[in-house]
């Protein structure tokens, strides 16, 4: 299975701007820029879509896995926080912080940790955080 989002970027780093579209189409050229990501402009940027990336899945993960323990969540609420921050001449992404909460009938905070432990850890966006990126680069005339 394999996914895609896609971005266009037009001018410079400051005055430039660029939109970001999805293959499902939720996301269709919307705009973001160095307001949106730097300041508080209007617009989306990629890390808020990458918190709401791994919010779902983490949450989705998180169903299954107690799912599998026999329990079902009434409500799985997740924020996942993306941290950005200067790093020499560029920016890293040096966090991601998951906040949830949820109720899970059945089940008591030890027991409800531990699985949302292994959700943190088995959900596929926190690996990518961790995974090799691959590229490849056309430099159109």
């Amino acid at each position: 299975m394999q996914k895609w989002g896609s971005a266009v970027w037009q001018g410079g780093i400051k005055d430039g701007q660029g939109v970001i579209s999805s293959q499902t189409g939720v996301l269709k050229e919307a705009p973001y820029g160095f307001k949106s990501r730097f300041e508080d402009g209007p617009g989306t940027n990629p890390e808020e879509l990458l918190g709401a990336a791994h919010a779902g899945c983490f949450s989705m993960a998180l169903s299954g896995l107690l799912n599998a323990a026999g329990l079902t969540a009434d409500k799985i609420e997740t924020k996942s926080t993306i941290t950005l921050e200067k790093d020499g001449d560029g920016f890293t992404i040096t966090k991601a912080h998951l906040t949830v909460k949820a109720k899970v009938p059945g089940t008591d905070q030890a027991g409800f940790e531990a699985i949302a432990k292994q959700a943190e850890q088995g959900c596929p966006v926190s690996k990518v955080l961790k995974a090799a990126i691959t590229m490849d680069a056309t430099l159109e005339a």
